[in-house]
């Protein structure tokens, strides 16, 4: 019976498997087998949060329908043959930073995807250019290994994607508690492989925070740049702000982060 297979692959520790993998273990049609896969989601056995890729749900779990996103999102890349990392406000949730649960399990992809949602989790997926060259870390979850951006990568994408982060208000009150794991030598490495605004304003956010020593490497690398004058907010205009020089900013926002 399909649900002694899933019991077998669930004592196994394997929590997520495919159509054609189960397919492959049965005797069973391929109408068949929809058919019971379809009856064990309907009783909360499991759940579709891709087509033809499934999780096994315990009872810790039911309630939300599924299983957590970083407890799948790592075999679902796998199964897609997309690199990846969760980044954003989930990776800052990992070092500490966040002072609220993210509503969204955030990971970056170098092309589109559409969000997926299963059960009340939901993972959207981020486009970044280039994030396979993205430095990652590896964190270990129930269910396998996580890779997630590191702490001066995300401080990078938290600034870049500000408007899907709460807003650079939010970012900045992240960054108060995700500066003191800054490498400024590592912020350096990332700040090559990112847009030059993104340093610029992660520079005078830092600055705001008291966490200037952290950014000094960055101005110096804005000052060899000398890069085009850029808001720091940019959808709103800079007519009449004040210019930064140390990071060539419009400052035509006050942010108020919360310390």
């Amino acid at each position: 019976m399909l649900a002694d297979v899933l019991l077998k692959l669930a004592s196994n520790g394997k929590t997520c498997f495919s159509f054609g993998e189960i397919l492959a273990t049965t005797d069973s049609s391929v109408v068949a087998l929809k058919s019971a896969l379809r009856r064990l989601a309907n009783k909360g056995d499991i759940a579709m949060p891709y087509r033809g890729f499934y999780v096994i749900i315990p009872p810790a779990f039911r309630a939300i329908g599924c299983l957590p996103a970083e407890q799948f999102i790592p075999e679902l890349m796998s199964y897609l043959g997309h690199n990846y990392y969760a980044g954003l406000l989930s990776a800052a949730e990992y070092y500490g930073a966040t002072h609220h649960h993210p509503q969204t399990f955030q990971v970056v992809v170098n092309s589109p995807r559409r969000a997926i949602k299963c059960g009340r989790v939901r993972a959207d997926f981020i486009v970044r250019k280039r994030a396979e060259v993205v430095p990652v870390q590896e964190r270990n979850t129930p269910s396998g290994i996580l890779k997630l951006s590191t702490p001066e990568a995300t401080a990078f994408d938290l600034v870049g994607y500000a408007k899907i982060c709460g807003g650079l208000d939010n970012v900045a009150t992240v960054l108060t508690g995700l500066a003191g794991k800054l490498n400024p030598v590592k912020l350096m490495q990332v700040a090559d492989i990112s847009p030059i605004t993104w340093a610029q304003r992660l520079g005078y956010i830092l600055d705001l925070i008291n966490e200037s020593n952290v950014g000094q490497p960055l101005a110096e690398y804005i000052e060899k740049r000398s890069p085009v004058r850029s808001p720091l907010l940019t959808s709103a205009p800079i007519r009449g702000a004040k210019m930064n020089r140390r990071w060539r900013i419009f400052v035509n926002a006050e942010l108020e982060p919360e310390f």
